[in-house]
């Protein structure tokens, strides 16, 4: 299959980049970047592709949704080498990252679920250190330990040099006291309130979690079409 592949018809860059919707160029650089194999030269200097080139370039194209650019030059990088079992690995390592997002998905729904609707604060609430561990049953150490571990952000009164809590700050305090009744672990809970922030709170959470599965979804699909992609040109390159 290899062999016919990479014999008879010829193509020229120009040839090539049009079929994929792409420049002469960023074909080239393709080439020398290890993504697409050597090419053959005419008597003059010309680059002569093949077909063969062309399902290297499809294989590329299909994986970079799922892999980024990088990863996907890596592993057709790899598969040009001979190297196939690296390629292997990096797809393994696209899948587990895969994995590693959903669960931490996972983790935000389950910990929204938890959380009490006490949790609402108003914007202008200000709370130092110690009313604040009073109000939540926790010792002052303990807050301190959760500002150390990046789950509350207090700032610093410039005159007294005090913790004041503002209503953001409150609010992160009393879902890390719900989240750690509730079993989780300080390293569960500073990602989980990283995006509780970047959010704006709990109820725009609920929207971005929607879009960040369907984001994950989007993901698997294209490490599947790039899967198919690398395995056409696996066959064909023998």
């Amino acid at each position: 299959m290899a062999q016919n592949l990479q014999s008879g018809i010829q193509l020229r860059p120009v040839d090539l980049a049009r079929g994929h919707g792409l420049s002469t160029q960023a074909v080239r650089n393709y080439e020398e970047a290890g993504i697409l194999p050597a090419a053959d030269r005419t008597l003059h200097g010309y680059r002569t592709y093949t077909p063969l080139h062309a399902r290297a370039l499809d294989a590329f194209l299909a994986l970079v949704p799922g892999h980024g650019h990088r990863t996907a030059t890596s592993i057709m990088r790899a598969v040009n080498e001979g190297a196939a079992e690296e390629a292997f690995r990096l797809i393994d390592e696209s899948h587990a990252q895969l994995l590693d997002d959903r669960r931490t998905l996972s983790a935000v729904e389950n910990a929204l679920r938890d959380l009490a609707p006490v949790t609402a604060v108003p914007a202008s609430a200000e709370s130092f250190i110690g009313p604040l561990a009073q109000e939540l049953g926790i010792r002052p150490a303990t807050l301190r330990a959760w500002e150390r571990a990046g789950l509350v952000r207090p700032r610093r009164d410039p005159l007294t040099g005090y913790r004041v809590y503002d209503g953001a700050a409150v609010r992160d305090a009393r879902l890390a006291h719900q989240l750690r009744r509730g079993g989780y672990l300080l390293e569960q809970i500073a990602p989980l309130l990283t995006q509780v922030r970047s959010a704006g709170g709990l109820e725009p959470l609920e929207a971005a979690l929607l879009t960040w599965r369907e984001r994950l979804a989007s993901r698997g699909r294209a490490l599947l079409a790039g899967a198919a992609g690398l395995e056409a040109y696996l066959r064909a390159h023998g």
